[in-house]
């Protein structure tokens, strides 16, 4: 509608400058008067246009066609407007006008016209440049409008090139990872490469030694001492007599001359038999296997390889070094020149951890070998003693060793034993010494009582502690018996039932019987647990009649499930018409089968024989059910196995044949009896099968429950994965997003309210 209003505006206006023209030029040249009649709507629709309020009247609208609303005069009369007076002539149709002829006035399109219809000319220019006016500013406005719309276009043209730019860019970050990774693989395939290279090196170095060993004419194996063997150990038992001899005899000759001038071939001697004794270890060494992925490696190139890359190899090198040839530099008195001999300590502390492993006294090994290292320390103490008098000057003070001119102090063993004397009080911070009087006396006594009282420390310490292990086990059994007995005298338990349990417990101490099997044996493997339980209980337990013919795995686990018990004399194992949940096996001891008044004795169990193994079975139609039959009392102390019902059923879960087989043997036994009943009319029903399916079933519920719990987890966890991916395409993927929209979209993702379809919607809704 606007369009068709603007158009026809526009027709308006063109027909109006065409009759101002032709107006103008029939003016001047005479033209035929009606020609301005001609169009009278077409003056009418201006002077409409221009003053639509004012009337015509009295002039006849063909003719004039309404032009009287061109003029701004006053009106001719009550009806006529003012009419310019060269309209009255012949020519426009007036009667009775004089004839005038309009001057030829040239038309301004400036609006400065300066012809008789100036007011018209005004009025049409005026119109004229509002409606220019108005239709540039239409112009303008559709031009700035397009203008918007062709930078939003840019703007998103610019966001898709980005997003391309950035596809483009992630396109060859990928192409350089998967450039990146094929570089890598390269280099895993030459690394292959060259360890197969490797291998076929050492395969052909093999194959090279096997004809080498082929060559010799005899089977070849390379000697590969194994580190746990006794070989092993009995080696570094030898090599500890060098090591100790050089860390006590090398300080004493340095610092004695005496000791060192008169017996200096055996010296020599010893010294060399030590240093071969350390060049063995070192070819010793070579051949220790030592474990790999829990195999022996015996490949003789790794075992040197593996010692050669051992820290203790270059200690060993270092002590190996020939510094005996300094003695030809400095002559025979300095012995110390072998100081680098005390490097190979560690092989003295590797024997004395093997030994405390292997013996059976491991506390009084330890209290050895503390002893021991104190006794060192106090002799190398002694030697630097004298040596720091013999540098002082002997006899110079009260402090340092006395004068050598003394005939009770020249003797060497007066010398080593008063410095020994000496070195022991001082070390034990016992004291009674000299006082020093020199400033380095005095710093010599400070670290020897600062060394002293790290030795007393140790020496407490250590010795405290063995002890309490010593005795561990002693005070945790008698921590035992002091509650028993304080408990049974809160309780006022009668004497003579107060006594029997002291004198049960006296008999577990003194028989070693204190001991629970179970906790000693927790620390072990399950195989070799095992095994002990069938070196020491499996002859026992194939006794039993419907055990004898189990396969071995059940056997094992009953084996690992038996229980010791101890019985003082006169105790009830087990009382006629007690409910049996367990049965016994005798290891030791005599057990009587009574009757109800407790002195007639039907007979007498020993060692090996066996109860109870029918009521743990539960073996439906038995008379008896679960019943115990007869009366079982100790006679003197007696142990026993016990083997409790619960334990059996689940060693037999894993094992459905041998429950079968057991429930049929023990069906026979009691047919064998007569106890049990063939009737199906008089079965009962078993209360222990539908209690143990109820609680089958509740367990199984609560599985399924929990499984449950964790599927809807999993699945809440998932979904909401999900909806944070797609929010994230959807950002990803599309032109342009506000940071509002981002995080209103984050938001609704992190809490998981919005559904994929309702945030496309969205997003398609701002994009229009």
């Amino acid at each position: 509608m606007k369009l068709f209003l603007f158009a026809a505006l526009l027709a308006s206006v063109s027909c109006v400058i065409s009759a101002k023209k032709l107006l103008l030029v029939g003016g001047v040249n005479g033209l035929n008067p009606g020609v301005v009649g001609l169009n009278p709507n077409l003056l009418g629709l201006n002077g409409g246009l221009l003053n639509p309020g004012l009337v015509v009247g009295g002039v006849n609208p063909a003719l004039i066609g309404g032009g009287g609303a061109f003029f701004a005069q006053p009106p001719i009369g009550p009806m006529y407007p003012a009419i310019p007076p060269y309209m009255l002539q012949p020519q426009f149709g007036m009667p009775n006008a004089p004839p005038q002829i309009p001057q030829q006035v040239p038309f301004q399109p400036n609006g400065t016209c300066k012809c008789p219809c100036m007011c018209i000319c005004n009025q049409i220019d005026f119109s004229h440049r509002e409606i220019k006016k108005n239709i540039s500013e239409k112009s303008r406005e559709k031009d700035r409008e397009r203008e918007r719309e062709r930078e939003t276009e840019r703007k998103r043209e610019r966001g898709r090139e980005k997003e391309r730019e950035k596809e483009r860019e992630s396109e060859r970050e990928r192409q350089r990872e998967r450039e990146r990774e094929r570089e890598r693989e390269r280099e895993r395939e030459r690394e292959r490469e060259r360890e197969r290279e490797r291998d076929r090196e050492r395969e052909r170095e093999r194959e090279r030694e096997r004809e080498r060993e082929s060559s010799l004419g005899a089977d070849y194996e390379v000697f590969v001492i194994n580190p746990a063997s006794n070989l092993y150990y009995q080696w570094l038992l030898l090599i500890t007599l060098p090591v100790m001899y050089n860390w006590t005899l090398i300080i004493a000759r340095a610092c004695f001359e005496e000791l060192q001038h008169e017996y200096l071939i055996t010296w020599f001697f010893l010294d060399y038999i030590c240093d071969l004794l350390y060049l063995a270890d070192m070819a010793f060494r070579t051949r220790t296997g030592y474990l790999e992925q829990g195999l022996l490696v015996k490949d003789e190139k790794l075992l040197i390889k593996n010692y050669r890359d051992s820290p203790q190899f270059r200690l060993d090198v270092i002590s190996m070094i020939p510094t005996d040839v300094l003695y030809f530099v400095l002559g025979l008195d300095y012995p110390e020149i072998r100081i680098n001999k005390l490097l190979r300590l560690n092989r003295m502390f590797e024997f004395f951890e093997r030994s405390q492993t292997m013996t059976n006294y491991p506390n009084i090994f330890r209290i050895c070998t503390l002893v021991m290292y104190i006794i060192i320390i106090i002799h190398w103490n002694a030697c630097l003693y004298f040596s720091f008098s013999k540098a002082i000057g002997f006899g110079s003070d009260a402090w340092v060793y006395p004068a050598l001119t003394e005939p009770e102090f020249g003797d060497l063993l007066r010398k080593y034993s008063f410095s020994l004397y000496w070195s022991t009080l001082t070390l034990t911070t016992i004291g009674e010494t000299p006082s020093p009087e020199l400033d380095s006396e005095f710093l010599f006594h400070v670290v020897d009582f600062l060394v002293g009282v790290l030795i007393f420390a140790t020496i407490v310490g250590n010795i405290a502690t063995m002890i309490s292990n010593m005795n561990a086990a002693q005070a945790q059994f008698q921590a035992r018996i002091d509650s028993i007995k304080q408990y049974m005298q809160v309780r006022h338990v009668s004497k003579d039932l107060e006594k029997r349990v002291i004198k049960w417990f006296d008999y577990l101490w003194t028989n070693k019987k204190a001991q629970d099997e179970r906790e000693v044996l927790r620390y072990l493997p399950d195989k070799l647990r095992a095994e002990i339980g069938m070196n020491v209980h499996l002859d026992t337990l194939k006794k039993v009649r419907i055990f004898a013919d189990c396969e071995a795995g059940l056997l094992i686990e009953l084996i690992l499930k038996l229980r010791p018990q101890v019985f003082s004399p006169g105790d009830y194992i087990c009382r006629k018409g007690d409910i049996g949940r367990e049965m016994y096996i005798i290891k030791e001891g005599k057990l009587a089968v009574v009757a109800d008044d407790g002195v007639t004795e039907f007979c007498v169990l020993g060692d090996g024989s066996y109860f109870g193994e029918i009521s743990i079975l539960s073996i439906k139609g038995s008379k008896a059910g679960n019943r115990r039959t007869a009366n079982i009392r100790s006679i003197g102390y007696s142990d026993l196995f016990c083997l409790s019902k619960d334990d059996l059923m689940e060693a037999l879960t894993e094992y459905p044949d041998a429950k079968n087989m057991l429930e049929e043997k023990g069906r026979q036994i009691l047919m064998k009896d007569g106890l049990i009943e063939t009737d199906p009319a008089n079965l009962k029903p078993d209360q222990k099968d539908l209690e143990d399916r109820v609680n089958r079933i509740y367990n199984t519920m609560e599985q399924m429950q929990a499984k449950v719990k964790k599927l809807l987890a999993d699945y809440e966890k998932t979904d909401k994965k999900l909806k944070e991916r797609i929010v994230w395409i959807e950002r990803y993927t599309g032109e342009e997003v506000d940071e509002e929209d981002e995080d209103e979209g984050q938001k609704e993702a992190k809490e998981g309210e919005a559904a994929p379809g309702k945030v496309e919607e969205e997003k398609k809704e701002e994009d229009k």
